[in-house]
């Protein structure tokens, strides 16, 4: 099972079982959601999500069968994860993250190796193994070829220089 981060439990809310997630994960649609399993804690114990609901910044759920603080609580301060193959997304849609690895190339040329992606609050960034980096938004990806593993940038003036 391979396992993606989405979030860190960081509180409980109440006395009825709710606990206080914070995330930026961009499907959120897609996991926080009834029956979802998500994986808490360094042993990823696995909770079914019985309800969801935003709270301020917060992602707030309840996990089935755990209606009480005293049987959560101990979750705090946990990360949160979720079954890679549980996520269902559209065909045509790529996790940043897997395209580690990836070549990049800018008019025919390589320049680099994706060696991490940075997520930060406008958008996440590639990070190439030549210390380029590279906005992760569609003014500058022109196109995804997962077959071949290379990522083709659009030449945009200033980007390399």
């Amino acid at each position: 099972m391979e396992y993606l981060y989405i979030g860190k439990l960081v509180n409980t809310h109440g006395i009825k079982g709710e606990v206080r997630i914070l995330s930026d994960f961009r499907y959120k649609s897609k996991v926080f959601k009834k029956d979802f399993i998500f994986y808490v804690g360094k042993d990823k114990t696995a909770y079914q999500v019985e309800s969801y609901r935003t709270h301020k910044n917060f992602d707030m759920v309840i996990f089935k069968d755990n209606y009480n603080i005293n049987l959560i609580e101990h979750l705090k301060g946990c990360n949160v994860y979720i079954n890679k193959t549980d996520l269902k997304l559209d065909e045509n849609v790529i996790l940043s993250i897997d395209l580690i690895g990836f070549s990049v190339i800018i008019n025919d040329k390589l320049i680099g190796v994706i060696k991490d992606v940075i997520d930060t609050k406008a958008n996440e960034v590639l990070k190439l193994d030549t210390n380029v980096l590279i906005p992760y938004v569609d003014a500058f990806i022109n196109k995804i070829d997962t077959n071949e593993k290379k990522v083709y940038v659009n030449d945009v003036k200033g980007l390399l220089s």
